[in-house]
């Protein structure tokens, strides 16, 4: 009997280990299929192809010596272009858009007075005599920007977040040095001088750009990665600016 009953008790035991085992080993249910976005409900017919941008922003002088060049705080800094979006066929949300366009910046020194027509290069000399009421560098340049811009309503780009990665490649048209000048050093003052020279800037400009934005207006930020002054003749400057776009995008 005692036998009887301790073949019982064992299996038993076994049959709860069992059980228990059964329990840990979990069931892997099938994955469920990816399903592809169904982009064939967005409405593109009333999508323009071509967009204008105006930016309008801040212009600065990136790794620049403040002990020997001082700049004021209000720099501007004006762009145009004319761009065509070209949408991704596999995703609408997706495009890339290139076109020409003009940049412009205006830069303000002050107590500086800039020489672009030396023999050694583009001179910045501290100047505390002659009294200036605006005095400025103005650079303007012919430039093709790209970007890969991604629209979460790509059927009505009026509306929806927007974001935009790209560069932009730029020629000097021209390059010259503004000054309204209050009183010189020989007593003299109440007139506009003027001085044109390009020869000591780099002539190519390729700048990295970026936006963010909500409807048709978004923030943008620019930053050159070429020297504004050719090597050697000039402080090794870069410049960057930001500032709001308004556009399609």
């Amino acid at each position: 009997m005692k036998q009887i009953l301790g073949m019982l008790m064992l299996m038993v035991s076994l049959s709860a280990v069992a059980q228990d085992k059964k329990a840990k080993v979990k069931v892997q249910e099938p994955k469920a299929p990816k399903v592809k976005p169904d982009y064939s409900k967005i409405d593109l017919s009333k999508r323009a192809s071509d967009h204008f941008m105006l930016q309008f922003g801040i212009a600065g002088w990136g790794n620049k010596d403040e002990n020997k060049i001082t700049t004021k705080g209000f720099n501007r800094s004006f762009n145009g272009y004319f761009l065509f979006d070209f949408l991704f066929k596999s995703n609408p949300h997706l495009s890339v858009a290139v076109g020409p366009g003009v940049g412009s910046d205006n830069i303000y020194f002050d107590n500086m007075t800039v020489d672009l027509n030396t023999r050694n290069g583009a001179t910045f000399r501290r100047d505390t005599i002659t009294q200036y009421k605006k005095n400025k560098l103005e650079t303007s340049y012919l430039e093709a920007p790209i970007e890969l811009r991604y629209s979460a309503s790509p059927g009505n780009m009026n509306k929806g977040w927007k974001f935009a990665f790209g560069a932009k490649i730029g020629t000097l048209v021209s390059s010259k040095v503004k000054s309204k000048v209050d009183l010189d050093a020989t007593g003299t003052g109440g007139y506009i001088s003027k001085e044109k020279d390009k020869r000591y800037l780099n002539t190519t400009r390729f700048a990295l750009t970026a936006r963010a934005g909500l409807g048709n207006l978004s923030f943008f930020g620019t930053y050159t990665v070429t020297s504004f002054f050719k090597e050697g003749l000039g402080p090794s400057v870069r410049p960057f600016s930001f500032g709001l776009a308004l556009s399609g995008l």
